[in-house]
């Protein structure tokens, strides 16, 4: 004897898994009115879709960055969509600040360890799976990064198009505000390293021979030796240094400063101690 699906049946399911409303019904029949054998089903057909859109571009979603309350940890998690139709809906967005939520209450050292959290009787890679089917696109979490630090200060840009995290040696509740516009500073200028020291060595090798490499090439220096040439970019690096980190780079919000100078006002002993920048694309 066939299982009568009514109409309150698919309204519970479709109130519960946001699928569409023929998604719903043809789930509930095959899983003869079982609500949870019909959740497994919408699953199932967002695992299928997952892979079916495997190799299509998520480069939408929402950046969420959040801090505890003593603010001593924060989390930035990336959910990423093919649209940003789809980034711009509240129940999205609010999706994405619940992975946050628990990333944050969990701290997890991994996104495979966040993605195996448990999430409303299911863990949060297969809510990311069962939403693929709902939302009928790809969505995945991208990125997931985690900061600790006496005082971490968080900063979402451009409506959660980029999340920063800044963390500090010294936690000074009253200065937010201050501290804040040093995480819009890493959102605006997007810096790679909190100093000079921060930088890979393969990196600043890398940056000497490329401008070992033009200079060579330029006519003006011909006559100069390859030493000479060796030593002016070793020495160009400074300003190398002054583009790409964050201490050393002008203040955004008074470029009379270095952020590091700045910082010294705020309290003299006052620096950062590590940053995180998570951007959509």
């Amino acid at each position: 004897m066939s299982v009568v699906i009514t109409a309150a049946d698919v309204k519970k399911l479709r109130d519960m898994t946001g699928a569409g409303m023929s998604d719903v019904k043809n789930a509930l029949t095959e899983a003869e009115g079982d609500f949870e054998k019909a959740i497994e089903v919408l699953r199932k057909k967002g695992q299928k879709l997952s892979l079916k859109r495997a190799d299509r571009e998520a480069t939408e979603g929402a950046v969420i960055a959040m801090v505890s309350d003593d603010r001593r940890r924060g989390v930035v998690v990336k959910l990423s969509s093919e649209t940003d139709f789809v980034s711009k809906n509240e129940g999205f967005v609010n999706l994405a600040k619940q992975f946050a939520q628990i990333a944050l209450e969990n701290f997890p050292a991994t996104k495979e360890a966040l993605l195996s959290l448990p999430f409303d009787g299911m863990t949060v890679g297969d809510k990311v799976t069962e939403q693929v089917g709902v939302i009928g696109e790809k969505i995945e979490i991208a990125a997931y990064e985690r900061l600790e630090g006496e005082m971490v200060v968080p900063y979402i840009h451009m409506g959660n198009k980029a999340g920063v995290l800044v963390a500090y040696n010294q936690n000074l509740a009253d200065k937010y505000d201050e501290l804040r516009g040093v995480a819009m500073q890493v959102a605006a200028m997007k810096p790679i390293a909190v100093d000079e020291q921060d930088i890979p060595q393969s990196v600043k090798d890398k940056e000497v021979e490329i401008r070992l490499e033009a200079s060579m090439q330029d006519p003006k220096n011909a006559s100069k030796p390859k030493e000479i040439l060796e030593k002016i970019a070793v020495g160009s690096l400074k300003k190398f240094f002054e583009e790409v980190t964050l201490l050393n780079q002008d203040y955004v919000r008074d470029n009379s400063k270095k952020v590091g100078d700045y910082l010294k006002t705020v309290h003299k002993d006052l620096t950062v101690t590590d940053f995180k920048h998570v951007t959509l694309g």
